[in-house]
């Protein structure tokens, strides 16, 4: 019988995780394109929560895939930003849908947080979110 030759043993990836870290805003906005009477049309307020993730490799020495310290002081510099503001007066913001938040708060962490994997905006009194998990390329910074 023909001895068949030691299986080489196969190198094995990194396992991925995804880490997240979320914070709080207070703002108001509205929709000027909403038609005249629409609750929409007007200023209101949310309470957002947002949630941003980063995706990959627990790196040695410490077995991080980002120090969440560092992660939290991005964050919270983004929130004073957004919090207790009129969306619609923040710079490449003019229509605050969830959807564009999300690709807004996006645009501005990809470049500091590598491995950003999405971003969620959610307005949690009325059950409503949005993810986007985007390319960082951007027409508007």
């Amino acid at each position: 019988m023909k001895r068949s030759a030691p299986k080489k043993a196969r190198a094995t990836a990194a396992p991925e995780v995804e880490i997240s870290y979320a914070f709080g805003f207070d703002a108001a906005h509205r929709f000027a394109t909403a038609p005249r009477g629409h609750p929409y049309s007007g200023i209101h307020g949310h309470s957002f929560q947002c949630q941003v993730s980063l995706r990959g490799s627990p790196r040695a020495p410490h077995g991080f895939v980002a120090d969440l310290g560092q992660v939290e002081r991005i964050c919270l510099a983004l929130r004073k930003q957004l919090d207790h503001k009129l969306l619609n007066e923040i710079k490449y913001l003019i229509s605050p849908s969830l959807e564009h938040l999300a690709i807004w708060i996006w645009r501005r962490l990809a470049t500091k947080l590598p491995g950003l994997a999405r971003v969620t905006v959610r307005r949690d009194s009325l059950g409503q979110a949005c993810s986007y998990s985007g390319a960082t390329a951007t027409a508007n910074p």
